[in-house]
């Protein structure tokens, strides 16, 4: 969805209209997902906080005074996997362990080298990697959800670019 899309939605949604809630959903779910995801590596605090931001959204849809709703959505989703990674100490969840075990081992090794790759990125690079190419939003909008210079967003994308190259193909995973 594009912007214009994403606010018409979420008029849509302030009038009452659920398919456009569920069709906002079905568009955004995945992207914002990953960056959850990519916050918190946890699969069920992410799916709970991706429940979270959606149901603040049909609750409480933004106004027509926010310039850019996909950046207001994925700033609130980035907002609450932080505030969720604060307050809970790292664990292992055996259910996700168990989840994986059924899948291609091939496929599987290639998930944890892309992980573990991501995971030894600084998080503001990976964050910024996984807004961009999952989240499919633009080096200004980047900026705005993190509060930094589109400059700094578009530089430190490219050198974590290079990092994930050079890790993957040198195979130091």
């Amino acid at each position: 969805m594009n912007k214009n899309e994403i606010t018409s939605s979420l008029n849509a949604i302030r009038n009452g209209d659920k398919t456009a809630f569920e069709e906002l959903y079905k568009d955004l779910q995945t992207p914002i997902f990953t960056v959850i995801y990519r916050i918190t590596w946890d699969k069920s605090v992410s799916e709970e906080i991706l429940q979270d931001v959606f149901f603040k959204l049909f609750l409480s849809p933004p106004g027509p005074h926010i310039k850019n709703p996909r950046a207001y959505i994925f700033q609130m989703a980035r907002n609450l996997a932080i505030d969720s990674v604060r307050k809970q100490s790292p664990h292992l969840s055996l259910d996700e362990i168990s989840e994986t075990a059924h899948q291609p081992l091939d496929d599987f090794a290639l998930r944890l080298d892309i992980n573990d790759a991501l995971k030894s990125l600084p998080a503001q690079e990976c964050e910024i990697v996984t807004l961009h190419i999952i989240g499919g939003l633009k080096f200004r909008e980047i900026a705005s959800v993190m509060n930094i210079p589109s400059g700094t967003a578009k530089w430190k994308y490219q050198k974590a670019i290079g990092t994930l190259q050079k890790t993957i193909r040198g195979g130091l995973l």
